[in-house]
């Protein structure tokens, strides 16, 4: 495996590149101040993953462009979690040291009948806690249960503590976008700049 990593911290930007057997990813991410206007340009070969990476995009501020490669003739788990894993490695260089975040974030976000809580500690500890579960096996093309490895890839690597629970709802569709537009959100709260300029931390580090 061979991963490339451009880190650009100050000016909360990335460049991932990551091969494999399995994938070849690159994403350029931007992580814009308010105000800042975001765009997203995502391929992966999976639809409805594709929608869930722009709606992450938009409701984050973040921009974000994506292209993934992956062996779709075999199965859908190494382009989905591969993806995520690419995305967690980017912000991870992207905020650097974590200096001058706010750290913590919190949404609760509906879509029609669902309702999914989002909770983001940008703590350097990863772990995922994944309340959510789905009807169908399959939303659009997506294999459903792919989603948790997504997130899991994501944590992993930019090393978050994130919390999602879905507290109702009854359409897939619904219960999914309304996790990455919540996700989002929170993130978007986690990394916003706090005014301060050292880290968010009693220990000195994340």
């Amino acid at each position: 495996m061979s991963d490339s990593l451009r880190d650009a911290a100050a000016a909360r930007t990335a460049t991932v590149d990551r091969k494999t057997k399995e994938t070849d990813i690159r994403c350029t991410l931007v992580i814009h101040a308010a105000g800042e206007e975001s765009t997203c340009k995502v391929s992966t070969g999976i639809g409805f993953l594709d929608h869930m990476i722009d709606a992450f995009s938009r409701h984050g501020g973040f921009s974000i462009d994506l292209s993934c490669a992956g062996d779709l003739h075999i199965d859908q788990h190494h382009t989905v979690e591969d993806v995520g894993i690419v995305l967690g490695q980017a912000f991870a260089c992207a905020l650097g040291s974590g200096a001058g975040i706010e750290r913590f974030g919190l949404m609760e976000c509906p879509l029609d009948e669902a309702l999914v809580k989002a909770v983001v500690d940008i703590s350097g500890r990863p772990f995922l806690h994944y309340g959510v579960t789905y009807r169908r096996p399959f939303i659009g093309t997506l294999d459903s249960s792919l989603l948790r490895e997504f997130l899991g890839g994501f944590v992993l690597h930019a090393k978050w503590t994130v919390h999602v629970d879905a507290l109702r709802g009854e359409n897939d569709h619904h219960i999914a976008e309304a996790l990455f537009k919540a996700f989002a959100r929170a993130a978007r709260q986690a990394v916003k700049a706090s005014g301060l300029s050292g880290i968010p931390s009693t220990k000195g580090v994340l």
